[in-house]
């Protein structure tokens, strides 16, 4: 039997325990080698690396270091030194740090030891144009991809064409020092090469790729851009021997947080079906698959609730000039699907906090929703229709605020029917 009071409270324990599971502080802990002999630096770049600076630090106490975060993603650290940039759009602080970042890579030497931090967002805040290319450039292009519905893979393939830092380069400015790199995974698949567009992993893409993955999508790149990959571009192949003796350890990745969120559905009487931890598209398209599930399930003669849950990273093509990201998309179109279903309740998150540019995890969605807003005069159809599904829910009341949640794991979603 279910011990489910109310079912927007229980989605909403479910995504804080997905949140938990990842936790630098839990996670890294168990990830990290014995500290070594001689010098030790701790570098690194992400939404989740000031916090797993800081785990290091619980461990090893005060360390030598720099690490770069999205502003907001702060901690403070004894020893090692954290800057804040912007993300999903790369800014000048970013070039500054990684600049920084850059000239204490190249300073070490053999005896030296990198432990490198690196999580979802590094892609971003991690900046370094290739020979040739400005920040406006990448800043130019970044908007037009995120703006495309571009999978994240191929957006990440891009970005290490056109990057000093990306696609093991990092490693290679670090070399001859040792590395061993910790990530937490934001990425379908959690491919190292993928996570923070792989600063320590070789790239096995090339520029005639990158051309046509733009031209697959629709995005024009800025005539510089276009002109650098039009001459191939110049990436570092994974073979590359001076990545040879780089360690690439995955500390926390999605499925590790699904699993966490499941164990306690299952406790709680719930019978939980994920449907994956690596799902990709559009958000609203996903969405009404999903719903559409949901009500066969409803349908059935159920002796207990039924979770779907799932992972992995949506996108969105903009049609509008709402306020909207992929999660709030999500459960927007979710709820125009299952027109105040009795049954059925969702919710959809970002882990890290933010659900596109906006500070907003996610929203959550029941059977009066849509009633809600009908209410109010607010047509669901027309946010969706503007990718304005942040505003909707904020209207009415129904967002997921978590703040900075120092983590990453990729978007949470989970869909609750009840008996």
């Amino acid at each position: 039997m279910s011990s489910i009071q109310d079912p927007n409270d229980f989605l909403r324990s479910l995504f804080s325990a997905a949140v938990k599971q990842a936790d630098p502080m839990r996670c890294v802990p168990a990830a990290l080698p014995p500290k070594p002999d001689g010098r030790v630096v701790v570098l690194g770049a992400g939404k989740a690396s000031a916090r797993m600076a800081e785990a290091v630090e619980a461990e090893w106490g005060p360390c030598e270091g720099f690490v770069i975060t999205r502003y907001g993603y702060a901690r403070d650290c004894q020893g090692i030194e954290i800057v804040e940039a912007a993300h999903p759009v790369p800014d000048q602080a970013g070039v500054d740090a990684t600049g920084q970042l850059l000239e204490i890579a190249e300073g070490l030497g053999a005896d030296d030891t990198v432990i490198m931090l690196i999580s979802g967002g590094g892609s971003a805040l991690l900046c370094a144009p290739a020979d040739g290319l400005t920040l406006d450039n990448k800043q130019t292009l970044a908007a037009d991809m995120l703006a495309s519905g571009m999978p994240i893979g191929d957006i990440n393939g891009i970005r290490k064409e056109l990057s000093a830092v990306k696609g093991g380069r990092l490693a290679a400015a670090v070399y001859p020092a040792k590395i061993v790199t910790l990530m937490i995974s934001d990425v379908p698949g959690d491919d190292p090469s993928d996570i923070a567009s792989g600063p320590t992993v070789g790239h096995a893409g090339n520029a005639h790729l990158a051309i046509a993955t733009l031209a697959k999508w629709g995005v024009t790149a800025p005539p510089a851009i276009a002109s650098y990959l039009e001459k191939g571009g110049d990436p570092l192949s994974p073979d590359d021997p001076r990545l040879a003796g780089v360690e690439n350890i995955i500390c926390a990745a999605p499925s590790q947080s699904l699993e966490a969120a499941a164990k306690i559905a299952r406790d709680a009487g719930v019978d939980v079906r994920i449907l994956g931890d690596a799902l990709e598209g559009e958000a609203r398209d996903l969405a009404v698959t999903q719903s559409e599930l949901a009500v066969q399930i409803a349908e059935e003669k159920l002796s207990q609730p039924v979770l779907l849950l799932s992972g992995g990273e949506c996108t969105v093509t903009r049609r509008g000039d709402g306020i909207g990201g992929p999660n709030a998309e999500f459960v927007l179109a979710a709820a125009l699907a299952l027109r105040g279903h009795p049954k059925i309740h969702v919710i959809a998150c970002d882990t890290d906090g933010v659900d596109g540019a906006a500070e907003v995890a996610g929203a959550v969605a029941d059977p009066t929703t849509l009633a809600l807003a009908e209410a109010m005069e607010i047509s669901a159809e027309g946010a969706l229709a503007n990718n304005n599904a942040h505003g909707f829910f904020e209207a009415i009341g129904a967002q997921v605020v978590p703040g900075p949640t120092l983590t990453n794991v990729n978007d949470f979603r989970a869909i609750l029917v009840l008996p």
